[in-house]
C-alpha cells in the first residue's frame, strides 16, 4: 500500500489545518499537508502548545500558501479537505492529479475569546480532527473510485 497524501486547507493556515497535518502525518500510511488560502505567516500558540501536549513535533511546521500544492513539483494530494467555511467558499487552485475535495467544517478554536475555554476548544479540534482522520486512514483508497471516497469522506464528517 503506498502512502496517501491528505491536503487540510483552512483560510490562515495557523491552526486547524496545521492540527490536521500533523494529525494526518502521524497515522500509518498516510502524509499530512497543509496551506492556506491567506495564511497568517505565524502558528497560533495554543494550537502549537496542544500538538505538544500530544506528544507530536512541531519544529518543522509552518504558515503556507495553498497555491504551494498546485505548483509543479508539488506532491500529488489523493484528498483534499478544506476545515473552514470560509476556504470551502474560495475558488480553490486546481491541484496536480485532480484529487478527490470534500468539506469538513470545524469551529474556529481561535476564535473563542476567553482563555480557559480556548484550550478546551483547541483540544476538541484536536480530538475531532483525530478521530476523522483515523477513520479516513482506515479507508481502502484503492478500492474506491473517486466518488466512493467522496462519498465515504462526506460520511465521516457527518459521523456516519
Amino acid at each position: 500500500m503506498r502512502t496517501r497524501s491528505v491536503l487540510i486547507l483552512c483560510t490562515g493556515n495557523s491552526a486547524r489545518s496545521i492540527m490536521g497535518e500533523v494529525i494526518a502525518s502521524s497515522l500509518p500510511d498516510i502524509r499530512g499537508y497543509s496551506g492556506g488560502s491567506r495564511p497568517r505567516g505565524e502558528l497560533h500558540a495554543m494550537a502549537i502548545s496542544v500538538l505538544e501536549s500530544k506528544g507530536h513535533n512541531v519544529w518543522d511546521l509552518e504558515s503556507k500558501s495553498w497555491t504551494t500544492f498546485a505548483e509543479p513539483g508539488a506532491p500529488r494530494m489523493d484528498i483534499v479537505i478544506t476545515v473552514c467555511d470560509n476556504a470551502a467558499r474560495e475558488t480553490c487552485p486546481v491541484w496536480p492529479g485532480h484529487p478527490v475535495q470534500v468539506h469538513w467544517g470545524l469551529p474556529d478554536p481561535a476564535a473563542v475569546e476567553q482563555m480557559s475555554r480556548q484550550r478546551i476548544a483547541f483540544e476538541d479540534i484536536y480530538a475531532d480532527l483525530k478521530k476523522r482522520l483515523t477513520r479516513l486512514a482506515e479507508l481502502d483508497f484503492d478500492a474506491l473510485s473517486d466518488a466512493e471516497l467522496k462519498a465515504a469522506a462526506e460520511a465521516i464528517h457527518e459521523g456516519r
